[in-house]
């Protein structure tokens, strides 16, 4: 396939998935808890969302304004993804822990850096363990001094895929529930067991509040 219609695919695809995310979202019912404790870091636009590789979705709607900076695998489903969310107003960079990770993490802190953008890390992606933090977030974290912003979603109505990550994607017109977890904060100076233990408490909460959204509408999902 040329480079020509290799990008017209991709431009479609793009398209295309934002299409389907703003019917979605916009007659979705969408309730948010937790907002109180992150608020404040929200306004400030200087954070670090944190999102599991399943619950992507209404997560992109909701902060499609805020030209955040997303780490997206080199993957083909990266390449979805990524393009979705570049229809939805933010930047990707390219790379994931087995590939060009650590380039990309540098790309993400010099960026955030020099103006006051959210970055976006999937630390379970791109293949897994399902629902396992990957370290390069914290780094990011201790790098950067900004927070990491823990936030999750489920909906009443919504298909769960059989995939790695057991995707969900919400009926249209159905109820959601987004949720925001405690802020984490890394320090400067934290050493190893420092950052292996933000990381546990990172994916601990991160598990919290999903298990939390999932069951406020009778889900468990295996």
């Amino acid at each position: 396939m040329s480079f020509a219609k290799s990008e017209f695919k991709w431009n479609l695809i793009g398209l295309l998935g934002k299409t389907i995310v703003d019917l979605i979202f916009r007659t979705a019912s969408v309730e948010v808890a937790g907002c109180g404790a992150v608020e404040e870091i929200l306004k400030s636009r200087r954070f670090i969302l944190a999102i599991w590789h399943s619950r992507i979705l209404l997560v992109s709607y909701i902060f499609k304004g805020y030209g955040g900076v997303a780490l997206v695998s080199r993957s083909e489903d990266g390449e979805i993804i990524a393009r979705v969310l570049q229809r939805q107003g933010q930047e990707t960079v390219r790379g994931s822990t087995t590939r060009g990770g650590l380039s990309a993490l540098i790309t993400i802190l010099r960026k955030i850096s020099v103006s006051n953008r959210p970055a976006v890390i999937i630390p379970d992606g791109p293949q897994g363990p399902r629902f396992r933090v990957q370290p390069g977030i914290i780094s990011l974290a201790k790098k950067s001094g900004y927070p990491i912003v823990p936030v999750t979603y489920s909906a009443r109505r919504m298909k769960v895929f059989d995939s790695w990550d057991r995707f969900v994607l919400p009926a249209p017109f159905t109820r959601c529930r987004l949720v925001y977890g405690r802020p984490l904060w890394v320090s400067k100076d934290a050493g190893r067991q420092t950052e292996e233990e933000k990381r546990l408490e990172l994916e601990q909460e991160l598990r919290r509040i999903t298990s939390a959204a999932d069951h406020c509408f009778g889900h468990e999902i295996s």
